[in-house]
């Protein structure tokens, strides 16, 4: 009789916004999910525990500390034998990095972006390679931005946040090259204009609740193996193609 494995995920930055709602889909969804905290606190994870209270666990972390990530992948590994999914969203932004050529640059501000942004789930991804090489599906989901796109990019500021999501989706191929000879894939995504908390308040003029592009990304990611290809995907909710 063969052994059905429990799916299992691990989601960053899941204190709020798309990371919360990420984790509230898989959890919905019958997979077992490791939700990355930054902050001490959170209603919505604490009470999302008590409904979920053997199949979620809650991992302090910050993923711009090396020691942070270590520390969880530690815990994670103490858990469980594998990890099919790993889900990059924890990310900031930092008001200093609205300036443009035209006025002093916060280079410190910018090279905290990168640290978090960029290095940051790498880190992840390294310290649970080991898992996720134990799993079947062995996928790992990127959560960019259209700011990282050179193709379509019209801004003329943001250089950190630009730049650090562009080196993102650079990560993602590199990575997507280790993985697809195993069977494995990366797949990275423009998740919308948000009514998220990068900012430090929710940005109520955004057009996009992030419970919706919860629900379209992970409607997607179910279906990853149509996306399977020699470069990783990047995609926008609607599942088209987003310029790199």
């Amino acid at each position: 009789m063969s052994i059905i494995m429990k799916r299992v995920a691990f989601v960053t930055g899941a204190d709020r916004g798309l990371g919360f709602f990420l984790a509230s889909w898989l959890l919905e969804n019958k997979y077992s999910v490791f939700a990355g905290q930054y902050m001490k606190e959170s209603e919505s994870l604490d009470a999302l525990k008590k409904q979920y209270p053997d199949r979620l666990t809650l991992i302090p972390l910050d993923i711009g500390d090396r020691e942070s990530v270590k520390q969880a992948a530690r815990s994670i590994s103490g858990s469980t034998a594998h990890v099919d999914m790993i889900i990059n969203n924890a990310g900031i932004i930092h008001r200093a990095d609205d300036a443009t050529m035209l006025v002093d640059m916060d280079d410190e501000a910018m090279a905290h972006i990168y640290n978090v942004n960029t290095l940051g789930s790498l880190r992840v991804s390294n310290e649970l390679m080991g898992l996720l090489m134990q799993s079947k599906q062995k996928l790992i989901v990127n959560i960019s931005s259209e700011a990282g796109s050179i193709g379509r990019n019209k801004r003329i500021n943001m250089y950190g946040y630009c730049m650090s999501k562009a080196a993102l989706n650079m990560q993602s191929s590199l990575m997507h090259n280790h993985l697809k000879v195993m069977g494995g894939q990366v797949m990275v995504f423009h998740p919308g204009w948000l009514q998220s908390y990068m900012n430090g308040e929710k940005a109520l003029e955004a057009p996009i609740p992030p419970e919706e592009s919860a629900r379209k990304i992970m409607n997607i990611v179910q279906e990853h193996k149509k996306y399977m290809g020699e470069e990783p995907a990047y995609l926008d909710l609607d599942g088209n193609a987003w310029p790199w």
